[in-house]
């Protein structure tokens, strides 16, 4: 009798564990309306020559401009600066923007500070997809979940790195319409 009471105890507890969702460990970053910076601001070293993450975007990120000219601006998710210069002279991040009834995802990089972009790929909202961004000797290699990856020249004047992060950023010229939010899960 006490060995089926414990078998059934070991079973209840097996269930009980197995059945645990896993931790979210996604941190939501803001771009409130008419600013370009997103909250939390982090300072933090990339200590790899890979960023990988997951994203997760929501309706947050669907906008429309009154001037039709600035809905293909890039805005900016995530990335690093490379070759211990500023982020405009050198740097690899994703970006993306609301384009055609659709979110768009781009390499977008500063080499030698001439800025550089290639389409990735399209992502819809609330789904969690995973970004890549690699260093090689001269390129970057962008990568988003199985897709195809794209491969964005280096700047040619890198010899070391060291590589500060670049959060979520919106726009160039023009900043947030409304807030605009998504969450990150940074896995090195």
């Amino acid at each position: 009798m006490k060995t089926t009471l414990n078998i059934f105890v070991a079973l209840l507890l097996t269930i009980l564990f197995a059945c645990e969702p896993e931790a979210d460990m996604f941190k939501t970053f803001v771009v409130k309306k008419g600013e370009h910076y997103s909250t939390p601001r982090l300072v933090q070293t990339l200590q790899s020559n890979t960023l990988l993450f997951e994203a997760r975007f929501n309706e947050s990120a669907i906008y429309k401009f009154n001037e039709e000219g600035f809905q293909d601006s890039k805005n900016k998710l995530l990335g690093f600066s490379d070759c211990n210069s500023q982020h405009h002279d050198n740097s690899a991040r994703f970006g993306w923007q609301w384009f055609n009834e659709q979110l768009e995802i781009y390499a977008y990089c500063y080499a030698n500070g001439e800025r550089r972009e290639a389409f990735v790929g399209v992502v819809n909202l609330n789904e969690i997809n995973r970004y890549r961004i690699s260093i090689q000797d001269n390129a970057y290699i962008f990568q988003l979940n199985d897709n195809e990856p794209v491969t964005i020249e280096r700047g040619n004047t890198c010899k070391t790195g060291v590589y500060y992060m670049l959060w979520p950023y919106f726009g160039g010229q023009i900043p947030a319409p409304h807030d605009v939010s998504v969450d990150l899960n940074i896995k090195y």
